[in-house]
């Protein structure tokens, strides 16, 4: 792949540029995928996005691989023991957060069957495919985003603004952001 016509946000490291040519932007529909990503995009909030990367395994093992069953039975004491012992954000809220928005997630699989179903019903289910020309162009939230971000929060649901979830909606494919002229652009 062209390294002049890759996203540019995908150019300084490595591992963005790992992260970008094959995950960014791929629709995921898998509940424990799609509940990584939520973890993930709260945790980066203020942060960069290359930090959460080189934590990217720290959070699946302090996360027990996203097993919400697991997630939904922990509770304040846990959260010393992951600061402690993993390789995360030492973010009391953020990590206390996971635990609640498992129990969250649970009561949504429990209501529409899936997270999957809760959250790609913000797209009608499948990928929108925006035509962006420059970075600039990218907004930072959509009026999807912004439903998706009150559903979520009146769920009960943490560290999941508006901003966040448009970067989640990218992340996991329901958004399809890169640029034009990027070799991953899907065509519509």
């Amino acid at each position: 792949m062209s390294k002049d016509t890759t996203c540019a946000w995908a150019m300084n490291h490595e591992l963005e540029r790992e992260y970008h040519d094959t995950e960014w932007g791929v629709p995921v529909y898998d509940d424990t995928v799609l509940f990584e990503f939520i973890t993930l995009e709260g945790a980066q909030a203020g942060l960069s996005w290359i930090t959460i990367l080189k934590k990217r395994e720290g959070y699946r093992a302090a996360f027990e691989g996203y097993d919400l069953a697991k997630l939904a039975n922990y509770d304040q004491s846990n959260v010393e023991r992951i600061i402690e012992n993993f390789d995360v954000v030492k973010h009391r809220g953020k990590i206390a957060s996971v635990f609640s928005n498992a129990r969250a997630a649970l009561a949504l699989i429990d209501e529409y069957g899936s997270l999957s179903n809760a959250l790609w019903q913000f797209v009608d289910g499948s990928p929108v495919i925006n035509q962006w020309q420059e970075m600039s162009d990218v907004p930072v939230a959509t009026e999807q985003s912004k439903a998706m971000s009150k559903f979520l929060k009146k769920r009960g649901f943490k560290f999941v603004g508006e901003t966040i979830c448009y970067a989640f909606m990218q992340a996991v494919g329901m958004v399809d952001d890169h640029l034009m002229m990027c070799p991953k652009k899907r065509t519509i």
